[in-house]
């Protein structure tokens, strides 16, 4: 594709060289460029992308797009400088891969808490229907069935334009995808068309990246701000920056509660570890979820479906039949009859919601006993929080190591604990090796008691000091049940 063509949703501020040189591929890394490619350089979080030109170039690039031209241009390389090239590339990248989302109907979630849970079930749901679907999400990318293993929770634009253009010729209908404040934020979605999109709660979180509450908030609203009259916008008013999100949209806007009067609303009518049985829309509903936030997700889900044309009783009918996402809420019975649970949960609102359904259930019958950690080189002031919320809900407390990347376990686990005071700590200990951790949970554990182990839910490693080494937190469940 000429070069030209694809600065069509551009403004350049300067073009040096040839506007219709052909253009066989896009790269924001320079590794990955090969003879004809167009590299597009971005002044990062870590790195300046512009400090690769010349790498690009000696790779075969013969288009540059960047912010700053450098001094010496290459013969025979077209340059083109714009103001944002964190801006610009989502266009760019779209037109090189046929516009994928003219021809689809991209649906996405944002919001703290739900956004896996909520696009996996959708997914999951419209395959069920009969629909070729996609999938973007943290855990993995599915491409009709075809697993693509995720990266990040959204992918950059151009690796983002590949798999939707895959999802085209694969025959996909529909894609559902997970929209990070990250990606909102760093423009990886710009350019896209979306059906519709969901918020579904706001809490503290990424502020490592973004510094203050505010900006956190404000990314996720910038999504609901972009789409068109032609979509739907989908807002939990039980949340209190629901209406916010929404405040400027052009979209069409939709409510969902479980305490108020909105435009989807549901009740439970009985919880057990099973799952529960809803009141949904004045229907009743029998699903294999727990805890009142998985309402709110499944209202969410209900609540697209619907705007995407499906009927009530169809919706509800599938609904029944559909599973948790590996990772959320799992439970593991042992044979002395306690129950292990794995969770994602790995901010202080998440914790709560995930010790909340289990009391919902226990009913003061079991103890809960708690198994923590927070993640290295990430927002540290959640770090106290969540020990508070995880000692306020639990008769004990085992602090231990979670992802520590590239920090000291038992720093971040003396972070947690500066937020505890002499009471609390009566119920604490600490052992910085999360393995050791579980063990020690599950001899603590007798009959009827649950153990929560937070923090890593699906994923299947530990990263310490750059490396990642392999760690599930299920299959040291199992090590401990069976020994």
């Amino acid at each position: 594709m000429k070069l030209s063509e694809l600065l069509k949703n551009v403004k350049p501020i300067a073009i040096i060289g040839d506007a219709d040189v052909e253009v066989t591929g896009i790269k924001i890394d320079s590794r990955q460029i090969q003879p004809g490619y167009l590299f597009v350089a971005i002044k990062g979080t870590q790195t300046d992308g512009h400090r690769f030109i010349p790498k690009a170039l000696e790779l075969g690039a013969k288009a540059v797009l960047c912010e700053d031209l450098p001094d010496e241009k290459a013969s025979g390389v077209t340059y083109v400088q714009v103001a944002s090239t964190e801006t610009a590339v989502g266009p760019v990248a779209t037109l090189f891969h046929g516009d994928p989302t003219s021809k689809l109907k991209l649906v996405g979630v944002t919001g703290t808490n739900g956004k896996t849970t909520i696009a996996t079930l959708l997914y999951n749901m419209f395959r069920q229907f009969g629909h070729k679907c996609g999938l973007l999400s943290t855990v993995c990318n599915y491409i009709d069935g075809e697993a693509v293993p995720a990266s990040h929770t959204t992918p950059d634009p151009i690796e983002l334009n590949e798999l939707l253009e895959r999802m085209v010729e694969a025959g996909c209908e529909y894609v559902f995808m997970e929209c990070s404040s990250h990606a909102i934020a760093q423009q990886r979605i710009g350019g896209l068309h979306f059906a519709g999109g969901m918020f579904t709660n706001l809490t503290r979180d990424h502020l490592d990246y973004h510094k203050t509450f505010e900006n956190y908030r404000d990314a996720k609203k910038q999504f609901f701000d972009m789409l068109g009259k032609d979509a739907f916008a989908i807002t939990n008013l039980d949340d209190k920056n629901g209406l916010f999100m929404v405040q400027n949209t052009k979209a069409q806007v939709k409510t969902y509660s479980t305490r108020q009067l909105a435009d989807f609303r549901a009740r439970i009518i009985e919880c057990h570890f099973e799952g529960m049985y809803l009141e949904m829309d004045g229907r009743e509903v029998g699903v294999q979820f727990i805890g009142k936030f998985n309402v709110s997700n499944l209202l969410c889900v209900y609540g697209a479906a619907v705007m995407l044309g499906k009927q009530p009783e169809d919706i509800l009918v599938i609904m029944s039949t559909l599973k948790s996402v590996n990772g959320r809420l799992d439970p593991i019975r042992s044979p002395e009859g306690y129950t292990a649970i794995v969770d994602y949960a790995h901010t202080p609102d998440a914790l709560e919601n995930v010790l909340n359904a289990i009391h919902e259930v226990l009913d003061g019958k079991g103890k809960v006993i708690t198994v923590c950690g927070a993640g290295g080189n990430r927002d540290k002031g959640k770090r106290p929080l969540m020990a508070q919320e995880a000692v306020k809900q639990s008769d004990r407390v085992i602090i231990t190591s979670d992802n520590p990347r590239f920090e000291e376990p038992q720093d971040i686990i003396n972070d947690m604990l500066a937020g505890l005071d002499a009471r609390q700590m009566k119920k604490v200990i600490s052992i910085a090796d999360r393995r050791e951790a579980i063990r020690t949970a599950c001899m603590m554990a007798e009959k009827g008691d649950v153990i929560l182990v937070a923090g890593k839910g699906h994923e299947d490693y530990q990263e310490i000091k750059g490396v990642k080494h392999h760690f599930d937190d299920h299959e040291v469940i199992r090590e401990c049940f069976a020994s």
